[in-house]
């Protein structure tokens, strides 16, 4: 039976929209490298595929470990993507709440994961009010690595107290979602198809199922629940 949803932000229960990877232009903008740079689409292409991996982690891949530069293209990501959230461009998937509300009601406790700061992922919930939706929610600095470790999937494992890693769910729109989930041992996991990776990428990485939505996961649940 599982216990326990974790799942991740921006583009499984929250709308992308392009955001991320606009912030990331804004953040690698502030290091010099803008569009005709030999090395901006590169950057670009590496920024794409590793959609859902700890952002601090992406920059330290694209400037070459020098740590300075890393984090202050780190921040101006953060503040970047804050403030496409503070404008207003900011909005759940369509049935993403629904679907939250429908697992707590199935006994399904629920942890909203991101690779996003903290701060950032506070100012996504607030925008949302979402603040007190989640049972829990957790970055990457708040479990010890970001995606594609299962860290954040193990934290809320502990914290929340499911049985077994066997009763955790995993839902997510990138590879890096379903490494992280088949890494940890989830029994479920799951790929969306409404963000950043296609259902061949999601597969590869270890799906065990994909749907189209993550308003279709709490009937996956029930209907793998009846098959047991």
């Amino acid at each position: 039976m599982i216990q326990l949803a974790v799942l991740d932000m921006a583009g499984t229960t929250v709308a992308d929209d392009g955001l991320v990877e606009l912030a990331f232009t804004r953040a690698i903008g502030a290091q010099g490298i803008e569009p005709g740079d030999d090395r901006y689409d590169a950057m670009l292409a590496h920024v794409r595929a590793t959609m859902g991996e700890s952002k601090i982690t992406v920059f330290r891949h694209l400037l070459e470990h020098d740590e300075a530069k890393a984090q202050q293209a780190n921040q101006a990501f953060e503040t970047a993507y804050g403030q496409l959230v503070d404008d207003g461009h900011c909005r759940p998937i369509d049935g993403a709440e629904d679907a939250i509300r429908e697992l707590q009601d199935d006994g399904v406790k629920v942890c909203l994961t991101t690779g996003f700061a903290e701060t950032t992922q506070q100012r996504i919930l607030a925008a949302l009010g979402w603040r007190t939706l989640a049972d829990l929610t957790l970055c990457p600095a708040q479990a010890g690595r970001g995606r594609p470790y299962p860290d954040m999937v193990l934290k809320a494992l502990l914290t929340l107290r499911a049985d077994a890693t066997a009763n955790v769910a995993v839902a997510g729109d990138t590879a890096y979602d379903m490494t992280s989930g088949t890494r940890a041992g989830a029994g479920v996991v799951a790929g969306v198809r409404t963000g950043a990776h296609d259902r061949p990428q999601l597969a590869a990485a270890g799906a065990t199922h994909v749907i189209e939505s993550v308003r279709d996961l709490p009937g996956l649940l029930r209907n793998r629940k009846l098959e047991k």
